[in-house]
């Protein structure tokens, strides 16, 4: 499975933001597709996942002001960000996995946000 995110960049405090990644390969119809983030001296954190029934979860930090959701075939997400606090700023990772492995994690390449004025 291979993961291509676009998107990113950078953005003033308050503004809004959207990042998407496109999943190809040897994908699965039943998945869960997401986004983690790493800031400067910082651990990767988890961020929010949709499943491919619809499904989401967020971490509280993100909550009511990011988005999580994905497209009719199932293979591309998109996370829209709205309120950007400096504290958003980070390397942003798609991540995939699906039933024939749930303990298997697929990443994309990372895509930067930076929250600045």
């Amino acid at each position: 499975v291979q993961l291509q995110a676009s998107g990113g960049g950078l953005v003033q405090p308050g503004g809004s933001l959207s990042i998407s990644c496109a999943a190809s390969g040897r994908t699965s119809h039943i998945n869960v597709m997401g986004w983690y983030r790493q800031a400067p001296g910082k651990e990767r954190e988890f961020v929010a996942t949709i499943t491919s029934g619809g499904g989401t979860n967020y971490t509280d930090a993100v909550k009511g002001r990011f988005t999580v959701s994905r497209d009719n075939a199932g293979y591309t997400v998109v996370l829209q960000m709205n309120s950007l606090k400096s504290e958003d700023t980070a390397l942003y990772y798609c991540n995939y996995k699906d039933y024939r492995n749930w303990s298997t994690d697929y990443w994309g390449q990372g895509t930067l946000v930076t929250v600045s004025s």
